[in-house]
């Protein structure tokens, strides 16, 4: 890694002037980050899809209507056919990976049966699919003006409406995106 140290926990928000069409305006909160590159979860695009429909899917039984209308979040172009669920308190699910000591990301069935049983973690989010990034790439793609990092916010992640969410993560480090070019400044 360069001198930006791990951005776990911290949200990556597109610049206006990134293109790529599976991350234009997107957030994305960054799972896990190390010398040999990162993952996270994109959080603010949404599928047609609803949980009813992946429960129904994955041949999940559920209570009446525990969850069926959540929403589910394209979490990014890399394995999109796997669900990926973020959530508050970590729990002790199969497979979960800790973004800090309170929140994790998990991609265990047993979650997802908890979750249409009522039995699910408080606060949650289901994702089909992640981004990902090769050893050098983000760290790449940040100087080259694709993308702000800043602090992850629970409240944006779990709370705040899908289409605020692009400039609410920029907010946090006083940013207005409508303001900004897309040109890198070099001296």
């Amino acid at each position: 890694m360069t001198n930006l140290g791990s951005l776990v926990n911290h949200f990556l928000i597109a610049m206006p002037s990134l293109a790529d069409e599976n991350f234009a305006r997107s957030v994305t909160l960054i799972c896990e980050h190390s010398g040999e590159g990162a993952m996270g979860v994109v959080i603010n695009r949404l599928t047609d899809l609803r949980l009813g429909d992946i429960f129904e899917q994955i041949g999940i039984e559920r209570e009446q209507a525990a969850h069926t209308d959540s929403t589910v979040y394209l979490g990014g172009p890399v394995q999109n056919n796997r669900g990926f669920v973020l959530h508050e308190p970590l729990g002790h699910w199969e497979s979960t990976l800790s973004v800090t000591d309170r929140f994790g990301v998990s991609t265990s069935r047993d979650i997802l049966e908890a979750i249409a049983q009522n039995r699910g973690p408080e606060k949650f989010m289901v994702a089909l699919g992640y981004a990902g990034w090769g050893a050098g790439q983000l760290e790449r793609e940040i100087s080259e003006n694709s993308w702000l990092s800043g602090p992850a916010s629970r409240d944006i992640v779990f709370n705040m409406p899908t289409e605020q969410r692009w400039k609410a993560a920029a907010q946090i480090l006083g940013v207005d995106l409508t303001t900004l070019s897309g040109e890198a400044g070099h001296a």
